[in-house]
Formats: structure tokens, sequence, C-alpha cells
């Protein structure tokens, strides 16, 4: 069964910093592009940063500058670094993997499929 589990969010001061990361388990067999989603109270959900899997990157431009997206293939994992924070990028996070294919029990192979995490809260205070 394919997850996404993210980690690192939490409280933090305006002006500090906090690393998110998403890692996917399963029998995983390729993803294309990953991304982090965020969603504030009474806002739709809004692309945050994405990589594709050589390493191209996008950009929401209210972070350009402050938020830095990654990846390890290796490990199926993607992290954001999230530098110079504001009280404007309070919200749940959501890790997101694209054209996900896995082998299923059988061995054949699945997908793709879009898959998403539980969402992680980042809260930064003014």
């Amino acid at each position: 069964q394919v997850q996404l589990v993210e980690s690192g969010g939490g409280l933090v001061q305006a002006g500090g910093s906090l690393t998110l990361s998403c890692a996917a388990s399963g029998s995983i067999f390729s993803i294309n592009a990953m991304g982090w989603y965020r969603q504030a109270p009474g806002k739709q959900r809004e692309l945050v940063a994405r990589i594709g899997s050589r390493g191209s990157t996008n950009y929401a431009d209210s972070v350009k500058g402050r938020f830095t997206i990654s990846r390890d293939n290796a490990k199926i994992t993607v992290y954001l670094q999230m530098n110079s924070l504001k009280p404007e990028d309070t919200g749940v996070y959501y890790c997101n993997a694209d054209d996900l294919r896995y082998t299923d029990y059988r061995g054949a192979l699945r997908g793709p499929y879009v898959y998403w995490g539980q969402g992680t809260q980042v809260t930064v205070s003014s």
C-alpha cells in the first residue's frame, strides 16, 4: 500500500525556519513530480513548490527566495526548507506525488495515480 507521510510542521515565530519532509512508502515503481501544497483557513489549497523527477523546480511567487524544495530519489523523499517565515505562511501543508506508479501484490504495474499526504500544520506567529 502506497503512503505519503509528512513530518516537520509546528509553531514558529515570524522570521524563523522549518523543514518539512515527506516520505513515500510502498512498492513504488516511479514518481514524476512531487510537491507541496498548502491550505489556509477559509482558502483554497494552493501550490507552494514542485520538483520534477530530474530536479526542475517551480515555486509560488509568494515563497520565491524563501523556500527551497529538494528531493532524494533513493529515499523517495521530498523536502521543503522554509526560511524567513511569515504569518501568511500559516496553513496545513500537504505533500503530493504526481504520476505515481507501483507494483501490486501480483507484481503488476499500476497507475499512474495522484497521491496526497495527510497534511502537517505550520503556524507562524507574529
